[in-house]
């Protein structure tokens, strides 16, 4: 599978006649020999909206069983060029061959899953209140089904080039509830992205779609993404990224004269809790577990645990023992591009100055863009004080925070900002004290896992991966898992309609089979 350095609009492959993009190679810093990636103009993006809304209507009208299909044929694409896939990804990203290919498999299974959505019909939410002409006043006859919002962009992680990028959750729901998707692809990683998205074109091709429900620009700098954000025929944004862009894109979002919803998930420190007994039982072991949730793939994951949180004590030194000792053996980890590692330089930087911080352990350095492992240690009277200890720092980073008391633990869950997770380790003697703590750690997280981190993200009906802001822009909603569906449907409710008028999930054959609730 060759790249060429095209776009897709609208099912065509256009070279872009922007200023060029190359692909570095971040584990030497290199640009990787191969084509400029020419970046889209307005024109193209006009362009690519324009097809977007085109192509709604016929793809909205699809039975679900045929975009279930559509669906299958993107996995089966990816799959059939999964090698290729990888080895560009692994040069684009330094990321190794295992955890793409895992990430890949994701991807596909992500896929598959909406594939059954569809078929099991339940995300329409069909509600039916039939008509009771006898009491007084009448009730009319109500029908209710979730309908797509229309056309949505989606912006491309860094940190997933795969799961969380051109064919990631945020397309894959999108075009699942059957809104054409229009995508800004990452620019750390061009030439994955072009290949997953020719793998999306062969899909629309085969399944004889119109070719505006996919396209796929390149863009350097915000202009692109601020253009297709502003632009009228776009619904509803997906996003993963950092704070500071997904605000920049609500607020256009906010801007326009009709206001759109943006789903962005943006940052996330992911606290772990760290009860007395569950310490003094096994204190070393779970150090050791922390280390490795903490350097997993350069600790280049929204989940990453950024800060642990315990009462001082000796149960407490086993834990720190531990994680310092495999912490400082672990080898330093090449970073997706020079940019992420520049922040992470000076995020782990600010903390190593700071008068009240203290560095427990530090991985060795083999120089080049890459995350040197680090634990630092905190008073929590200091943390309450001061704002900038609370801040993300996007990397294998974890600051201890050290509590005298478990009400000083509350204080500093009570004053944290909203959370992808909050990891509890609990034994059986914990559990009284944990059950006081979850209705505070409830208010903080989408998800709360226990005796673990929330490195895994498991892509199934029950996976909450959002959370109260700045974790994301909408607490209501999931970008993991088959509730991420409905960010990009809406309720229409019909009243008194004729059946022959009614959509088909609506009439009363049913013809789909949908699940109903009926009263």
């Amino acid at each position: 599978m060759s790249v060429s350095g095209e776009m897709i609009l609208a099912g065509e492959f256009v070279r872009g006649r922007g200023a060029p993009i190359r692909a570095v190679d971040p584990a030497s810093g290199l640009e990787i020999i191969g084509p400029d990636f020419g970046a889209a103009t307005q024109t193209d993006l006009e362009r690519a909206c324009a097809a977007a809304d085109a192509a709604f209507g016929p793809f909205r009208a699809l039975a679900p069983a045929d975009r279930a299909l559509f669906l299958e044929r993107i996995a089966e694409e990816l799959g059939g060029g999964s090698t290729a896939i990888v080895e560009r990804a692994m040069a684009e990203t330094g990321l190794p061959r295992p955890r793409l290919e895992g990430e890949l498999g994701r991807t596909i299974t992500q896929l598959r899953l909406f594939a059954r959505v569809l078929r099991d019909g339940s995300y329409l939410e069909v509600r039916v209140d039939q008509a009771l002409p006898e009491r007084t006043p009448p009730r009319p006859d109500l029908r209710l089904v979730m309908v797509p919002v229309g056309p949505v962009a989606v912006f491309g992680a860094s940190n997933f080039p795969l799961a969380f990028s051109v064919a990631g959750g945020d397309t894959v729901s999108a075009l699942a509830a059957g809104c054409p998707v229009v995508v800004k692809a990452h620019s750390s990683h061009p030439g994955t992205s072009e290949m997953v998205a020719k793998a999306i074109v062969r899909a629309v091709v085969a399944c004889g779609l119109p070719g505006g429900v996919f396209s796929m620009l390149f863009g350097n700098g915000a202009e692109i993404g601020a253009g297709l954000v502003a632009d009228s025929r776009i619904q509803a944004v997906g996003f993963t990224g950092s704070r500071a862009g997904g605000m920049a894109l609500l607020a256009i979002a906010q801007a326009r004269p009709r206001p759109i919803p943006v789903y962005a998930e943006m940052s996330s420190i992911n606290p772990v809790v760290l009860l007395p007994c569950a310490l003094r039982q096994r204190g070393p072991a779970i150090g050791k577990a922390f280390a490795g949730a903490l350097t997993l793939g350069a600790g280049q994951f929204c989940t990453n645990p950024g800060l642990l949180i315990a009462v001082e004590g000796e149960e407490l030194e086993g834990f720190v023992a531990s994680a310092s000792e495999a912490l400082a053996v672990s080898a330093a980890a090449t970073m997706l591009n020079q940019g992420i590692y520049r922040a992470y330089r000076e995020g782990v930087e600010r903390l190593d100055r700071h008068p009240a911080v203290t560095l427990l352990a530090q991985g060795p350095d083999r120089g080049g863009w890459v995350s040197r492992p680090v634990l630092f240690s905190v008073a929590a009277a200091d943390f309450l004080s001061d704002t900038t200890l609370r801040a993300e720092v996007f990397g294998a980073c974890s600051l201890l925070v050290r509590c005298r008391d478990i009400q000083e633990l509350r204080s500093v869950l009570a004053m944290l900002e909203g959370q992808l997770t909050v990891a509890v380790h609990a034994d059986g003697a914990d559990h009284d004290l944990a059950a006081g703590l979850l209705p505070l750690i409830e208010r903080k997280a989408g998800r709360i896992l226990f005796d673990g981190f929330g490195t895994g993200v498991e892509v199934a009906d029950a996976m909450m991966h959002g959370g109260p802001f700045p974790a994301t822009s909408d607490v209501r909603s999931t970008s993991v898992g088959s509730l991420s569906i409905a960010r990009f449907l809406r309720p229409v409710c019909y009243q008194n309609a004729p059946d022959p008028l009614l959509p088909a999930e609506l009439r009363a054959n049913n013809p789909f089979g949908v699940p109903r609730t009926c009263r």
